[in-house]
Formats: C-alpha cells, structure tokens, sequence
C-alpha cells in the first residue's frame, strides 16, 4: 500500500508540473523576446517543485521526473521495483496533464512542448545532458543530508528555475522525459518526432550525475 501512495503522489506531481508549468509558458507567451514570460515560465517550473516537495515529498520524495529516478537507482538510493512504478506514474501523470491543458488551450499551442536547438539533434542532447546533469547533481548534494530537509525543496526549485532561465532558449528545456513525452503526445508534428531527444538526453544527464557525485562524496564518507 506504501508503494501505490508514492506512484500517486509522483503521478499527481508530474501531473500538476506539466498542467501548471507548461501551461505557464503557453499563457505567458514564452519567449526570448518576451522577457517577462520567458522569466514567468522558468520561474513556474520552480515553484511547482517548490510547491510539491513541502506537500508529496514526504511521501514519494517528489521525484516527478525520470532524470532524478535513475538518478537515485543508480545512488542506490531506491529498488528497481520503485522505480519502474515511479516512471509509470510520471509518464500518466505528465500525459494526464498534458491532456487537461490541451482541453484548455488546445494542441495548436504546443502546449509548451520541447524543441531541438537550431535543427541540430546532436548539440540538443549535449545541451540537455549538461542542464540536468546540473539540476540532478543538486538534487543529490542538498538531499544528501538530513538537516537540509527544511530547505531542500527551495534549493531544487531554485535550481530548476536556473537550468530553464539558461535552457529555454535553447531547447525549451526539458530536463524531464515524463514532462517532454506528455505534451509532445498531444502536439504531435516535429515534437512529437523529436521528444526521443528528451528523453534519452536527461536520463543520461541524470545517470552521469549520480555517478560524478557518488565518486565527490566517496571520499568524505570514507572519513565519517
């Protein structure tokens, strides 16, 4: 029973991140040259998480995204068994989301879906590897200590506003295969055909950085 309450809090999560934070950048207009949308869109990624980590996180650990799931498998930090029932229920969720916000804005908007930088698949995996390589490695230094839990949720959402202020322009910035999947299914055309890139580019973003700071922190566990 404690398995199916984490698999629907991720579902809800991702939900409510695709619904809400991809609905920001449809309605805001996300732009570069939209300033104040492009700004309102990175800054609703963060808050959701902020807003999921204080109410799910105690429960699932708000992962809401694939990129941090791996990311913990590979920490040892959950079985294999959580981790497939946790990437089942960001992909419903996302997909969930995506739906609803296509019943409110329509498909025709894409719904905040990605897109490759300058046609160029190769630089769009490099660049996604490299924005979650940077927002799982801070996901796993400041959930590494206990003392930080107060905070945590504010430093993760901070971070993911960081990656989309960088990355928007660039590739939209996914950094999630569950939330690139959801709305990329109702967009269909070249998001659709694209979302491949966003969902290989973040979960080796996110193995990678479970690997580099398992080897950072070794040697200080060694001492404890």
């Amino acid at each position: 029973m404690d398995s199916i309450k984490k698999y629907v809090a991720e579902f809800i999560g991702t939900f409510v991140l695709v619904l809400f934070a991809c609905g920001a950048a449809v309605v805001t207009h996300c732009s570069v040259e939209n300033g104040a949308g492009y700004l309102l869109t990175a800054l609703a990624f963060g808050l959701v998480i902020v807003a999921m980590a204080y109410s799910i996180g105690n429960i699932s650990g708000c992962h809401i995204n694939p990129a941090v799931s791996i990311a913990m498998l590979v920490s040892g930090k959950m079985s294999l068994t959580d981790f497939f029932g946790y990437i089942i229920a960001q992909f419903l969720g996302a997909i969930a989301g995506a739906a609803v916000l296509m019943g409110i804005v329509g498909a025709d908007t894409g719904l905040g879906s990605n897109g490759l930088y300058n046609n160029d698949i190769l630089m769009s995996i490099i660049i996604e590897v490299i924005l979650t390589f940077v927002f799982v490695i801070a996901i796993l230094g400041v959930t590494s200590k206990v003392e930080n839990s107060a905070v945590a949720g504010i430093v993760i959402g901070l971070s993911l506003t960081l990656v989309h202020i960088f990355g928007i322009a660039l590739t939209g910035t996914s950094v999630n295969p569950a939330r690139s999947f959801g709305p990329a299914l109702f967009a269909g055309g070249d998001a659709l055909a694209n979302v491949w890139v966003f969902i290989v580019a973040p979960l080796i973003g996110g193995v990678l950085a479970a690997v580099v700071y398992k080897f950072l922190a070794s040697g200080k566990e060694d001492k404890k």
